[in-house]
């Protein structure tokens, strides 16, 4: 017989997933904001870093990123254990299985599409209207291994956000009795504060997203096709924006 949690102690639980993972992304990103605000100069003469290099040695900024990674899949694992259920596992549970690789990765490519076309729109018009940072997504030709890692960093926001926020959070804040639509827009809430940091335009967006994202995972409660699409979009950001840069206006 499976035990369901009390109320308070989902309250605290979620609580302090929020604080290790998307929920002080957030926090920090609203800083980043505020900070930006009372610079002297305008957001659109401001930039943001999506890869930041953690050290100067390109071996080093290898090993951290490397780490980065592993500690963030960690939290994943985390929330993937305290969905967990006797008699069902949190894979099946929020789908983040293989058993319908064509029709999730079908999803996926639509996904991309719908958000990422209209996202590239979003960024160039709202940077001709000053209302977000320049973002840099850093350099390809440090090393063999960087777009490889860019790969890899790419999948785990993919993991990190989706698993977290539309698997995990979907899940807890049904069980605590919000209604959908209530479950829907906190998470879309959620997603634009933690990426606010880039600039309220996008933000807005994200919100959008989170919207769209948070649809397809209550409709078919399945995370998996959210994670590819997402990984998806993060690779284009990370490794296909530094190609296509200097052709660019």
């Amino acid at each position: 017989m499976t035990s369901v949690p009390s109320r308070t102690r989902l309250r605290w639980e979620i609580g302090i997933v929020l604080a290790l993972s998307i929920g002080q992304q957030a926090v920090y990103s609203v800083l980043s904001f505020v900070r930006s605000l009372t610079r002297e100069a305008s957001l659109a003469d401001q930039t943001t870093a999506l890869n930041p290099e953690r050290a100067d040695e390109a071996i080093w900024d290898a090993i951290y990123r490397v780490f980065d990674v592993a500690f963030d899949l960690a939290l994943v694992a985390l929330v993937l254990y305290l969905l967990w259920e006797p008699a069902r596992s949190a894979f099946a549970r929020i789908g983040l299985t293989l058993s319908r690789p064509g029709r999730d990765a079908g999803a996926a490519v639509i996904l991309l599409a719908a958000i990422g076309i209209p996202g590239l729109a979003l960024y160039a018009i709202s940077r001709l209207a000053g209302l977000t940072l320049e973002v840099q997504a850093g350099s390809l030709d440090q090393a063999w291994w960087t777009i490889p890692l860019l790969v890899l960093s790419a999948a785990r926001a993919g993991l990190l956000e989706e698993v977290i926020l539309n698997g995990y959070l979907a899940e807890r804040l049904g069980e605590l009795g919000w209604r959908p639509w209530r479950v829907l827009a906190a998470l879309a809430v959620l997603r634009g504060l933690y990426h606010l940091y880039q600039g309220p335009a996008m933000a807005l967006g994200n919100v959008v997203m989170g919207l769209v994202f948070g649809w397809v995972y209550l409709r078919w409660r399945r995370v998996m096709p959210l994670v590819l699409a997402h990984t998806l979009l993060d690779v284009v950001a990370f490794v296909g924006y530094p190609l296509a840069a200097p052709y660019l206006p």
